[in-house]
């Protein structure tokens, strides 16, 4: 079967600025994210955007701007961080030595060799970029190396820290906590467990704490970093010098130290240091494993490109012959031949052949578009018929394929920084208890009292402020509420996007795959016969066509048929059913094939039919305009049914046999049956939906007819780079834009939206640029997962909430010497219990 020919030339701005990406290494929280984008954007011409899950700048400097590599890598060194190039797009030819190129040089893709000099089978230079897959010059990737950060090997080095330091903190905590079990001697047998964990399994905390510190700022792990010090050195203290080395000596919990331990034997308090380190430690792990998947989007898009290619070419006696190359290979003007069933290598023109090409993992649409001489194709569809030959037009990073990759890079990198709440209030928090524990050191020194007592009572300000709690309230809400997710189909990707859904107001809804079911079906027939007729007879022909219209009408007409249970022959035909010869397909127009009654005999006698049977007809299905070229008589009534079907949005086949066209077939990529529940379940939940799709206009108004969209809410015909521009219009005009799409050309408009859902029977590039993955491909799920997320973000946000109340209220109970760091220690416990209970409500959310 055919369609009308549509050609999907690819669009490509002429870039007008110089865009360079850097990877930033020892970025750990918001206020690193501010520091590096006020450093960068305080160049001359130079606007930046500083991603932390990606570990990653986008620079765009304007045309003119006279900025360097070398100035923009010193910029973010004077933040406190490193970084190097690892990518560039576009051209500035007014900037000195920025011509878009690089200085040290560059490849065909326009990615900086620096600091990228590295051999990992499949994975481009682009890809790392994005990925912050940054490696030392000569470095050599390795099967399952970690490249989710510029640092290498990340998540093995925390996964082996926290390993360890989980399995030393067990008998540190059992010792320390119960009396019953300290034996003789056990205080030492604590300090040699906890050295290793309060050192080594710290180090990431202590690193980062000396890096701001180095810049006059403090973060999370300032604190962290002090609490655990702080405990450490107080208790080597005791333990060296105060008298708590003392084989025999034991330690109980005691409540009011100024009251209970004036001079008695110090306490020590490893374990407060160990399970401080610990929980953090896995707290870092999880949010290693989020950022491990920033990159799988472009390299899944990448990788639905050609590997292979038969290049065509001319030798000197004019004869043409094929050699098979790579894709990279192929330079633009090159002829290259695809067989049904191969991908298209890259942008191109037909040059001879007609065929059906497959557009629906670009473009989503299930109808294959027909092709011939002079049409333009695009790289990574596929050839579903006749042979082709294709002249290369765009080649490397100028074709659609990678244009796309760059509209998913732009929108990851370009997206807000995750302004975790936490983060935010340590920028103030932090300080303030750095001030308090000095402030509480010296008023208890300046009051006479001794140097154990007022050490004790600075040590529990710091203890009890440890965020304990806070390390745990986003990931154990976070961790109850995917996994909530998951069992009701919805897996939700990070944190970061709990917020996103609070905020969202209008969703975008992708039509083909989401909102419909994705393929066509027949929806009905019409005609001046009987309709089950023409259906029966269209059916025998399409069977034996390849065509996606052709199958569906085929299936309709087996399961319109009565033949189960009816005997078959020896050539496995029923006996009674239909059987085709003679079959002819002619591309871009329709098929025909000679249909008569299986099993019933041969007569030679039919003056019209010759040897074929007296019961054979020749029938003919496919476009109108064909039929007449065949010269079949097309009567007003059929031409009117198909026009009916082609202004309502549907697909017109039309059957025809005895020369006269005898019924129109109907078909359409039907609506899923819960999708307008679906609907109505978003605009309760306060969102205005908006249907988005490359398919024509009356189809798509009448699919938003069906499911309860307003026609002014309808956007049609949109290509897909242009469905970025959408989201980006929708953005610009204030709105807070949702997405739910599931093909490759949704990946960018997923990416760019506040949020991205994808259908998990969609492609895995779409699957992987968005924030959530509705598993089933039911729509539905989507209310389900905004829901669950702003219910889980609400559970954070209480978790927070109620970690910060018990310090402010505990931390003038430690200053006034009224909390035993000991006791600060369970305190703080007692607050992760509350905050874990909190969380495990959302098992029952949904």
């Amino acid at each position: 079967m055919t369609t009308p020919t549509r050609s999907v030339p690819p669009t490509h701005p002429a870039p007008t600025s110089l865009e360079i990406d850097l990877a930033v290494e020892g970025m750990t929280c918001a206020s690193c994210v501010a520091r590096v984008e006020k450093k960068l954007s305080a160049l001359p011409g130079v606007t930046a955007t500083v991603n932390l899950p990606l570990e990653s700048a986008h620079v765009v400097l304007e045309p003119g701007s006279a900025t360097s590599d070398d100035e923009l890598l010193a910029a973010v060194r004077k933040a406190g961080y490193d970084a190097r190039v690892t990518g560039r797009h576009g051209a500035a030819p007014d900037s000195a030595g920025h011509d878009g190129m690089s200085h040290e040089g560059m490849s065909h893709e326009g990615m900086s060799h620096e600091g990228m000099a590295h051999d990992m089978p499949g994975m481009t230079d682009e890809e790392m970029a994005l990925s912050g897959h940054s490696m030392a010059p000569g470095h050599v990737m390795v099967e399952g190396e970690d490249t989710s950060a510029p640092t290498p090997d990340r998540g093995h080095d925390l996964l082996r820290r926290l390993r360890v330091s989980a399995v030393l903190a067990v008998p540190v905590v059992a010792l320390s906590m119960i009396p019953a079990l300290q034996f003789d001697g056990w205080q030492w047998v604590v300090a040699v467990l906890a050295l290793p964990v309060v050192t080594w399994g710290a180090w990431p905390f202590h690193r980062a704490a000396w890096r701001a510190g180095r810049h006059g700022s403090s973060t999370m792990d300032t604190l962290v970093a002090l609490g655990v010090i702080a405990a450490t050195v107080w208790s080597l203290w005791a333990l060296l010098f105060g008298g708590a080395g003392e084989i025999g000596m034991q330690m109980r919990p005691s409540l009011v130290p100024s009251a209970e331990h004036a001079g008695a034997t110090p306490e020590l308090y490893f374990e407060v240091a160990v399970v401080v380190t610990t929980f953090l430690l896995a707290g870092r792990y999880a949010e290693y494993r989020s950022r491990r998947r920033s990159g799988d989007a472009l390299r899944s898009l990448l990788e639905l490109g050609a590997k292979d290619v038969a290049r065509v070419v001319t030798g000197p006696d004019g004869e043409r012959s094929e050699e098979r190359v790579p894709v990279a290979a192929l330079a633009e003007g090159d002829l290259f031949r695809v067989r049904p069933g191969e991908k298209i290598a890259t942008d191109g023109e037909i040059v001879e052949g007609r065929s059906a090409v497959d557009t629906s993992l670009l473009t989503g649409e299930p109808v294959p578009v027909d092709v011939g001489p002079g049409d333009a194709v695009t790289g990574a569809t596929v050839n579903t018929s006749g042979t082709l030959l294709v002249r290369a037009t765009r080649v490397g990073d100028e074709t659609t394929l990678a244009q796309i990759g760059r509209l998913v890079a732009r929108a990851q990198t370009g997206k807000a920084p995750v302004q975790r709440l936490a983060d935010r209030i340590s920028a103030v928090f932090v300080p303030v208890v750095m001030v308090i524990a000095l402030g509480t050191l010296a008023a208890w020194l300046i009051g006479g009292s001794s140097v154990q007592m007022a050490f004790t009572a600075a040590v529990a300000v710091l203890i009890i402020a440890c965020p304990c709690a806070l390390g745990l309230a986003t990931p154990t809400a976070l961790l109850v509420g995917t996994g909530r997710g998951a069992q009701l189909g919805a897996l939700i990707k990070g944190p970061e996007i709990l917020e996103s859904t609070r905020r969202v107001d209008t969703v975008v809804l992708d039509k083909t795959g989401t909102v419909t079911e994705g393929r066509m079906s027949v929806e009905g027939v019409e005609g001046v016969d009987v309709p089950a007729d023409a259906l029966r007879y269209a059916g025998a022909v399409e069977a034996l066509s390849e065509h996606p219209i052709a199958q569906a009408v085929a299936a309709a007409a087996r399961a319109a048929g009565s033949d189960d249970g009816a005997p078959t022959g020896a050539d496995g035909v029923t006996v009674g059913g239909l059987e085709v010869r003679d079959f002819r397909n002619h591309a871009g127009g329709g098929v025909e094939g000679v249909v008569r009654d299986a099993h019933v005999g041969l007569d030679g006698r039919g003056a019209a039919n010759g040897a074929l049977g007296l019961n054979a007809r020749r029938v003919l299905v496919g476009r109108p305009t064909w039929l007449a070229e065949q010269g079949v008589t097309v009567p007003d009534d059929v031409t009117h049914a198909v026009t009916a079907a082609q202004e309502s949005g549907a697909t017109a086949v039309v059957v025809a046999w005895d020369g006269t066209a005898r019924g129109v077939i109907r078909l359409r990529d039907t609506v899923k049956p819960t999708s307008a529940d679906a609907v109505g379940q978003l605009r309760e939940l306060g969102l205005r939906p908006v249907l988005l799709t490359g398919d024509n206009a009356p189809s798509a108004r009448a699919a938003a007819a069906a499911v309860g969209i307003a026609e002014d809410d309808v956007i049609a015909d949109v290509r897909p780079e242009d469905k970025v521009a959408v989201v980006e219009r929708l953005q610009g005009e204030g709105a807070v834009v949702a997405m739910v799409g599931d093909g490759v050309n949704d990946a960018a408009a997923l990416a760019q939206a506040d949020l991205g859902l994808a259908m998990g029977t969609g492609t895995d590039v779409a699957i992987e640029a968005s924030d959530i993955t509705l598993v089933r491909g039911d729509l539905r799920v989507a209310a389900t997962a905004i829901r669950l997320s702003r219910r889980t973000l609400r559970v954070i946000k209480q978790n927070l909430f109620w970690a910060f109340a018990y310090n402010v209220a505990a931390i003038p109970l430690a200053a006034a010497g009224l909390l035993n760091p000991m006791i600060a220690g369970a305190a703080m416990a007692a607050s992760s219990v509350l905050v874990v209970g909190n969380s495990l409500r959302l098992r029952r959310a949904g």
